[in-house]
């Protein structure tokens, strides 16, 4: 065997002052290793809370914006039920027809009165006062397509 096999190594480095695994070390352990700093958390908390406010308004303007719909369409249905139940109280001498047009009018007594003619048709004056212009709609309720200077 030879001289240099024989001799026992040395390492030069110091065993104190090196890690024994350096990537595990929660700081850079070279010189020119990233500076790590740790972060304030109060910032990181304070910035998730903003973007979960922010996240849960804007799901909210949302759901205000669906029920304002729901509502204008509950009221619009319920209109088209109190304008129905008048039509269905008023004087009609035939059976009105799904889909066709038909004209509301108040006598002088107060009395509505429903006919397939139109104030136009009446020539000169028509005999009563225009309330409405009606279209019979599948579910037996009345869509109001033109009102009359008078209340329905």
């Amino acid at each position: 065997m030879s001289e240099r096999q024989n001799e026992e190594f040395i390492n030069p480095i110091d065993k104190d002052k090196i890690a024994e695994n350096p990537h595990l070390l929660p700081y850079a352990h070279t010189r020119g290793g990233v500076s790590i700093k740790p972060t304030d958390k109060g910032k990181v908390k304070g910035r998730a809370v903003t973007a979960m406010y922010e996240q849960t308004d804007m799901d909210l303007d949302q759901i205000r914006q669906q029920i304002e719909l729901l509502a204008s369409q509950a009221k619009a249905i319920q209109n088209r039920v109190n304008i129905s139940e008048r039509i269905y109280l008023a004087d009609m001498n035939f059976g009105p027809i799904i889909g066709k047009i038909y004209h509301l009018y108040r006598r002088s007594n107060g009395k509505d009165v429903m006919s397939m003619i139109s104030p136009s048709e009446w020539g000169s004056k028509a005999p009563y006062e225009f309330v409405a212009t009606i279209k019979l709609l599948a579910d037996h309720t009345w869509d109001v397509l033109e009102t009359g200077n008078v209340d329905l």
